[in-house]
């Protein structure tokens, strides 16, 4: 699958964010290496600590799966009704990339002037991992 068919499934995955305090609606696609692609949207919570990112919903779903083979990630955030625009992951979230994915997985970043691609390493360099322990 190319990057812009995956970017258009985080751009629909986005439509079902639940964010009614921050109104910063987040959509992911990720593409497992055997074509498969899991969405996820951002979940929000009262409490703020149990919120949820989108990459990390379409990450579990994935794993919960069996899924444990990834090649890339499209994410897509914004303001609420308003075009999605470059959102990159937060913290947690490359950190739980990290635990599944290469150094070389690619992250794909949309906004209104396209895409651009980065690797785990450009976003998380000397990350924590199982070589660690």
């Amino acid at each position: 699958m190319d990057y812009i068919s995956l970017m258009d499934k985080a751009l629909e995955a986005r439509k079902k964010s639940y964010s009614p305090y921050s109104h910063f609606c987040v959509g992911a696609a990720l593409l497992c290496k055997n074509g498969k692609v899991y969405t996820g949207c951002n979940i929000e919570n009262a409490a703020y600590t149990p919120t949820n990112c989108a990459e990390r919903t379409a990450i579990f779903k994935a794993v919960s799966e069996g899924e444990r083979e990834f090649e890339a990630i499209a994410i897509v955030g914004g303001k609420e009704n308003e075009p999605g625009g470059f959102c990159v992951p937060c913290g947690v979230c490359r950190q739980v990339i990290a635990e599944f994915c290469d150094k070389d997985f690619k992250i794909v970043l949309g906004s209104a002037d396209g895409i651009t691609v980065y690797t785990l390493d450009d976003l998380l360099p000397h990350s924590f991992d199982k070589s660690n322990l």
